[in-house]
């Protein structure tokens, strides 16, 4: 498949600098990487070619960082976490099949609002915790990731703000959004197999893109790894607003 029949020299480049970055941050935070390729792919290519091309740099960007406290870590996090994936699973995949159908933007505006707030009030040092997981919580959250997950690629907000709530140690909670988003990808490249958003002409499009993300998730790391837990919180609450104010934003811009 001949990759400039889809696209422009300059686009496939401008396309690998936004891996590049998607990947860096997150390297440093464990998430974000769906809204940065989101936000920058968008501003020149078609939707249905955004989707495609996040796919499989986000597989590949999350089975690592799913495993980088081994195999199983990775599966006590997939116990630990059984009620959000399963319920954000099986909502993922319907929504997905939506794509076509029904505008996402009012989706984007009720999480983008809710994770912005959120953000806001634990920055002015209202700090919202649970002090243990809830599944009734566990499953509305997953629920709301995994829908909106599957119409827009973007799943990482709510989760990272459950995450936040039940103030997760930094190491586990890269390993968790790993195993998270891992299985949301795995989930997400079956969906839109079946929706036709993956086909023939986007998967090689989507396959450049690997390198280039694991180039800057590998950067990002590097300067992750020297963050203690305070830091680590504050940093990964600015991205976390910055990622809401964009759904917000992507959802009133229609």
């Amino acid at each position: 498949m001949n990759l400039f029949s889809i696209l422009s020299p300059q686009e496939l480049l401008l396309a690998m600098a936004v891996a590049f970055a998607a990947g860096w941050i997150k390297g440093i935070v464990g998430f974000a990487m769906p809204m940065v390729f989101v936000s920058g792919l968008n501003s020149f290519l078609p939707p249905d070619l955004t989707l495609a091309g996040l796919i499989l740099p986000t597989l590949v960007t999350n089975g690592l960082q799913a495993l980088r406290g081994g195999a199983s870590a990775a599966y006590s996090a997939i116990l630990r976490f059984r009620v959000f994936l399963v319920v954000g699973g099986l909502l993922l995949v319907l929504s997905a099949q939506l794509v076509a159908l029904v505008p996402n933007s009012v989706f984007l505006i009720l999480i983008g609002a809710f994770v912005s707030v959120f953000v806001l009030f634990q920055l002015l040092g209202a700090r919202l915790t649970l002090s243990r997981p809830s599944q009734g919580i566990e499953a509305v959250i997953g629920g709301i990731a995994g829908f909106v997950g599957g119409m827009s690629g973007i799943w990482g907000p709510p989760t990272v703000a459950y995450l936040t709530a039940l103030n997760t140690p930094k190491k586990e909670q890269i390993r968790i959004q790993g195993v998270i988003y891992g299985l949301g990808a795995v989930l997400l490249l079956i969906a839109h197999q079946m929706s036709g958003i993956v086909r023939a002409e986007t998967i090689p499009f989507s396959a450049t893109l690997v390198l280039p993300a694991l180039a800057g998730m590998w950067v990002g790391i590097k300067l992750q790894d020297h963050f203690d837990q305070a830091s680590f919180r504050k940093v990964t609450l600015f991205v976390l607003l910055v990622a809401g104010l964009n759904l917000l934003r992507r959802g009133l811009m229609g």
